[in-house]
């Protein structure tokens, strides 16, 4: 649809988003090649969490183009289409089902639809019982497989969730501020366990810690008022004087 899209994961071009006169995405621009990590950093109102939502059809633009892959028009999809097409999104409070084990919150995540009746008699195949084994010792929860998920720790859910993501297998994931709330151990843990998603999916991180920031290495995308200000490695943004003003300086 685009040649500058070619290549390229997400695709954002002159996005805008107004709401009641108050414009939260101001001729956005901003692409994601496929395997990449972005994190996306900004004040609070710079159009982050709209982003997101335009990305993953909770918001319709006013303007703009938002491609996946390329070529798929997001903006003609609802959020569950979008989210079979392969872009998944985390939220900054974790939504697990505390009620339930770790186990069953992967199993409950596994993509694909299964009917009532195809539920009452379904027993787990054993590739599925496998990966779900895999992804408890990826996300840092081996030996917990059996434990409520309420019983767990803040971090810990945060990791349970990401897991849950990686059950949908999507080819994008979107995770809004992962390491709020955690520890300075479970952020470093954090950080190793996206650099490991990374290597097979491309990974969109909004963050405020800028040294979590700094651990992933990244490129950055600095957003205020709804636009791109500045784009590059954490030390040239730091450095750049209007993200200093409106930013960092604060």
């Amino acid at each position: 649809m685009h040649d500058k899209a070619e290549g390229s994961i997400l695709y954002l071009d002159g996005v805008s988003v107004s709401f009641d006169g108050f414009r939260a995405l101001n001729n956005l621009s901003l692409i994601l090649q496929k395997g990449e990590l972005r994190t996306i950093i900004g004040p609070n109102g710079a159009g982050k969490t709209t982003m997101m939502d335009v990305i993953t059809g909770k918001t319709k633009p006013d303007h703009g183009d938002v491609l996946f892959d390329g070529q798929v028009d997001l903006r003609k999809l609802d959020e569950t289409r979008i989210a079979n097409l392969g872009i998944g999104r985390k939220f900054q409070k974790p939504t697990v089902f505390e009620h339930l084990t770790v186990f069953e919150n992967l199993e409950l995540a596994l993509k694909g639809e299964r009917g009532v009746w195809k539920t009452l008699f379904f027993t787990l195949p054993s590739a599925e019982r496998d990966r779900i084994e895999a992804t408890i010792i990826r996300i840092g929860l081996t030996g917990k497989g059996a434990m409520r998920a309420g019983a767990l720790s803040h971090g810990q859910k945060q990791w349970l969730e990401i897991g849950m993501l990686l059950m949908q297998e999507p080819a994008v994931m979107l995770l809004d501020e992962p390491v709020a709330g955690m520890t300075d151990h479970e952020t470093e843990q954090t950080a190793d366990l996206i650099l490991d998603i990374n290597r097979d999916r491309s990974v969109v991180v909004v963050e405020h810690d800028m040294e979590f920031v700094r651990r992933l290495g990244a490129k950055v995308t600095v957003l205020a008022e709804g636009s791109v200000l500045a784009e590059g490695s954490l030390d040239v943004v730091q450095n750049d004087q209007r993200v200093i003003e409106v930013y960092l300086g604060r």
